[in-house]
């Protein structure tokens, strides 16, 4: 303990103005010094030579201002005059629902049959392994090929629009078709 002592009678001041320079609010730099003294006093007896001991100490606060920056999340207010969301249109939504399952039954079987278990049924994985006797890998990979071939129909008849994480926010017939044929 002596020497942690000792350590922050020596360095506290050039720590704390070293912190500083690279994190604006006194305040927390005040609370880095604090976890850097704990890291400190923690690991003293890892420091193999003592005569490197402020290159070692620089080094822990060099670090645990890093950690900060990373962990820090910076948050600005939204502009007034943003625009709202658009509100979907539930009805054209409820119709393109309802196109879904037809047009899985227009897949091939083995798509078809593994479509209808895990997506419209809501059957676990496992369940739809052992109901179309496949491998869980296999069962998987008939899912993933259905969804593909399912995507790309209504690609094919549908304009859609999506947000920025890729979930669709809108939908129309293509070539002046106002819903899907279902």
């Amino acid at each position: 303990m002596q020497a942690t002592e000792r350590i922050w009678q020596d360095y506290h001041n050039q720590l704390l103005s070293f912190i500083r320079r690279r994190v604006s609010d006194t305040d927390m730099a005040e609370d880095i010094l604090q976890d850097v003294f704990v890291k400190i006093h923690s690991r003293l007896d890892t420091l193999v030579q003592s005569e490197r001991i402020q290159n070692w100490l620089y080094r822990i606060a060099r670090n645990a201002v890093i950690d900060h920056h990373r962990t820090r999340k910076v948050t600005e207010p939204l502009p007034d005059d943003l625009p709202q969301k658009a509100e979907p249109d539930d009805e054209a939504w409820r119709e393109l629902e309802r196109c879904v399952v037809p047009i899985i039954e227009l897949l091939p079987d083995r798509y078809r049959d593994a479509l209808l278990l895990s997506e419209i049924e809501g059957l676990p994985m496992k369940e739809v392994a052992a109901r179309l006797q496949l491998s869980l890998p296999g069962a998987k990979s008939r899912v993933q090929r259905g969804r593909v071939l399912l995507k790309q129909v209504f690609l094919d008849c549908c304009r859609f629009e999506f947000d920025c994480r890729g979930k669709p926010i809108d939908w129309s017939g293509k070539n002046g078709c106002s819903s899907v044929s279902c």
